[in-house]
């Protein structure tokens, strides 16, 4: 009686609940991992992403290896395949037990609920562990029993359980026998990008990035995090992304690397966004229709969004006249990450002041970020574009040039994503409209743009 490990969106070994949970005993134990690109495109995974992903895969399949623990990687083009995948190779093995970490979207839970079915009607058991968050997705409620969809609230309710519900780390496992050869890694080319080489794959990568963050930045981070020039954030976004590190883990790293048992001082700030990682993750899971490219505000979805014309393609490209909007877009499709600051600014350039459809910018980012996570992209977007739960007001619109002067004074961020208009002196950087032939006029009025987003959402009855 063969036992499986089914690594999906929890490529590591550390706290892991379904590595875990297979290591319990001492049956012989594989592991697998599918790989879906045609699958992983259509719900616009961007090549950066599954290079990342494949990376990692290198790593845990020589881990594993080393452990005595084969990892069978096959390749299968859509969710539908994964039945028969799994049957063929549970028949192939001997397998009677697979172990998996939840996923939370809607198109992975019906295919769970689905394989369930299929595996018990031949015997075999597919258990799956809650994973992803540091707070289980169903534990916090609010009076009335119903999801938080506010996050003060739910934040304050975070951290009470997480003072009393201290998390421990589900155990790595030990070897279970000799050394086996690792998997061959599939080439996937046309689904790769060479974009990411600034970023190293796999968990003792995550774990370096993790440390030296702790070590190095964290005490500055609620100062530094929104100036976009300084190198002030953790950059672990690709690993949480993918599950190559654990929400819990940076917890207890913060916890125990500070000295500080309950993080209220220097950690806080930073793990505010782990909560608020949580809350996103948590209302995927309550409410699936933010997994069908749904306004979470169900009135929204009347609103007169412009079409996508050649507006959004400047946009897209960085040629919008306005240096931080063009500089953060350029930053995104060159290094396949933007600073969190500046994905708020051009959603809400794209969404208030070009007024087109969030889904839109939604995917693009999608398609472009390594780090790309439907629960926290989805609630972003929604956030800036004020369609979702806890949205900004609608009025509450940042201005790009008024940010550039606050979070990039000295423009160094702008200077080097924008190099055609790097000679500028600071005051003309940030609005340089015709200062440098070579560079574009503003494509759009701000001010007029926000007056005019301001009076459709009034027409459309948000509040």
């Amino acid at each position: 009686m063969t036992e499986l490990i089914w690594f999906r969106n929890d490529l590591r070994l550390g706290d892991n609940p379904a590595v875990t949970a297979a290591c319990s005993g001492d049956s012989p134990l594989e592991a697998c991992f599918l790989a879906a690109p045609k699958q992983w495109a259509e719900h616009d995974w961007s090549p950066n992403r599954t290079e990342l992903v494949l990376r990692s895969l290198e790593q845990i399949g020589q881990d594993l290896a080393e452990l005595g623990i084969a990892l069978h990687i096959r390749t299968i083009d859509q969710f539908a395949d994964t039945d028969a995948a799994l049957l063929a190779l549970c028949r192939e093995r001997g397998i009677t037990r697979i172990h998996a970490g939840e996923e939370y979207a809607v198109n992975e839970r019906s295919r769970d609920h689905r394989l369930t079915r299929v595996l018990n009607n031949e015997g075999i058991t597919l258990n799956i562990y809650r994973d992803q968050t540091v707070v289980p997705v169903d534990q916090l409620k609010t009076g009335n029993g119903t999801p938080y969809t506010v996050f003060t609230p739910y934040s304050r309710q975070w951290w009470r359980w997480v003072e009393s519900h201290p998390p421990q780390l589900h155990p790595a496992p030990g070897p279970r026998g000799k050394p086996v050869t690792p998997p061959v890694i599939p080439e996937l080319s046309e689904w790769r990008s060479a974009r990411v080489d600034w970023l190293d794959g796999g968990e003792s990568a995550a774990h370096r990035a993790l440390d030296g963050f702790i070590d190095q930045r964290l005490r500055e981070y609620a100062n530094q995090r929104d100036y976009p020039a300084n190198p002030a954030t953790s950059m672990i976004s690709p690993y949480l992304a993918l599950g190559i590190l654990s929400p819990r883990q940076c917890l207890i790293a913060v916890q125990q690397r500070t000295g500080d048992p309950s993080p209220a001082t220097a950690g806080r700030t930073w793990l505010n966004e782990i909560a608020w990682r949580d809350f996103y993750i948590q209302l995927l899971y309550h409410f699936p229709r933010l997994s069908r490219h749904q306004a979470f505000k169900t009135e929204t979805e009347a609103l007169p969004w412009e079409p996508a014309d050649e507006r959004f393609e400047a946009w897209k490209a960085g040629h919008t006249g306005i240096p931080l909007v063009d500089a953060a877009m350029r930053q995104l499709n060159t290094t396949g990450w933007m600073h969190n600051r500046l994905r708020m600014v051009t959603a809400m350039f794209l969404t208030k002041n070009l007024f087109v459809d969030w889904r839109l910018g939604e995917q693009y980012f999608m398609r472009q970020l390594v780090d790309g996570y439907l629960p926290s992209n989805n609630g972003g977007w929604q956030w800036s574009a004020s369609t979702g739960t806890d949205a900004a007001p609608y009025f509450r619109i940042f201005n790009p040039v008024t940010q550039s002067e606050r979070f990039d004074p000295q423009g160094g961020f702008i200077r080097h994503w924008v190099p055609e208009i790097a000679h500028l002196e600071s005051k003309k950087l940030f609005n340089p409209y015709g200062a440098v032939p070579t560079y574009p006029a503003p494509i759009v009025d701000l001010k007029e743009s926000r007056k005019q987003a301001i009076e459709r959402f009034k027409a459309q009855g948000s509040g």
